[in-house]
């Protein structure tokens, strides 16, 4: 009811659902309020981009939702520049920061990208931005859905942060679970003073919108200065040869850590490892620059599309330097 009140559901939407129906996102926050409106669900059983371009105008879609990836997928399809996509009047876009660059594509093709943000321990609602901001807030996650509350905790002392800061998301609300089963430690760890810990790191401004930067567990420190991947990733993917990037923090004798990009570019594409760094460079502080840049055919994936960075570092420890 939280997500009908900021991205309306109407009885004649034709919702397209091709997230897991084992994750939370895959039937909790589209599917479940079309079906409760009596809205229509084309229902599949599993993503395929090529169907998506299909099925769009064949089945007039009006709205659907995504992880950044499956409108990645998407985009790069052939017949994504010329694909009649005049039905779709809302696209959601969930689970992990949006590229602006990939925000800016499809925003080119009409289309407007709704975000948000939500993790199954919160049922999963927790942040979106309403359609008439969704312009002005590119790559925000935004504010509180009703009856949610949120909040900024200072990454080391763990205090409670006013106004514009940036810092660990917390959650408080009916919405968040009551613990894990069988796993009272775990719970403990999650539920704090009433707070549910997302593990993320956000950032607030002026106006009480959010955007999320990384996950905390993703940070890693060079020189005693914090690294968020995110922030590269970003820089990367706007190079128009690289088609995703993925970010990851490394052993480092003088420094601690580093960071090592993983990156997939596009077939034909004539760009080497120097010319991203040099990109990197005149973009980000010096100790946000990656040391090294490797090249991929694609990014290791869950079943919900998001990237395994868990492989990425083991593939780094078998390989190394």
């Amino acid at each position: 009811l939280s997500f009908d009140r900021t991205s309306d559901v109407l009885t004649t939407d034709v919702v397209l659902q091709v997230l897991p129906q084992f994750h939370v996102g895959g039937w909790n926050v589209q599917p479940l309020l079309a079906w409760w409106k009596g809205a229509t669900v084309v229902l599949e059983p599993a993503f395929d981009p090529a169907r998506v371009l299909d099925l769009i105008p064949r089945k007039r879609v009006t709205t659907m939702m995504g992880v950044p990836a499956t409108y990645l997928f998407t985009a790069e399809q052939d017949g994504f520049a010329e694909a009649d996509l005049s039905s779709l009047r809302l696209a959601v876009v969930g689970g992990a920061p949006m590229p602006e660059a990939l925000l800016r594509t499809w925003g080119d093709r009409d289309v407007m990208l709704v975000q948000g943000y939500g993790l199954t321990e919160a049922a999963p609602n927790v942040l979106c931005v309403p359609p008439e901001h969704a312009r002005r807030k590119l790559g925000y996650a935004g504010r509180p859905y009703p009856h949610v509350e949120v909040a900024l905790a200072d990454e080391q002392s763990g205090d409670l942060l006013d106004g514009p800061a940036r810092g660990e998301l917390l959650v408080r609300g009916p919405n968040v679970f009551a613990g894990y089963w069988r796993d009272p430690e775990a719970t403990e760890r999650a539920l704090v003073d009433g707070w549910l810990r997302t593990g993320d790191v956000a950032e607030r401004d002026g106006e009480g919108f959010y955007r999320i930067r990384d996950r905390v567990k993703d940070m890693f420190i060079s020189g005693g200065e914090n690294v968020y991947p995110a922030e590269i990733e970003s820089v990367l993917h706007d190079h128009p040869a690289v088609v995703e990037a993925a970010v990851i923090g490394v052993p480092h004798e003088r420094w601690g850590e580093v960071g090592v990009a993983f990156v997939v570019v596009r077939d034909g594409a004539d760009v080497d490892a120097d010319e991203l760094l040099d990109r990197c460079r005149e973009r980000l502080a010096r100790f946000k620059v990656p040391t090294d840049v490797r090249f991929l055919d694609e990014l290791p994936r869950s079943a919900m599309n998001k990237v395994l960075k868990t492989d990425l570092r083991r593939r780094w420890d078998e390989v190394g330097a």
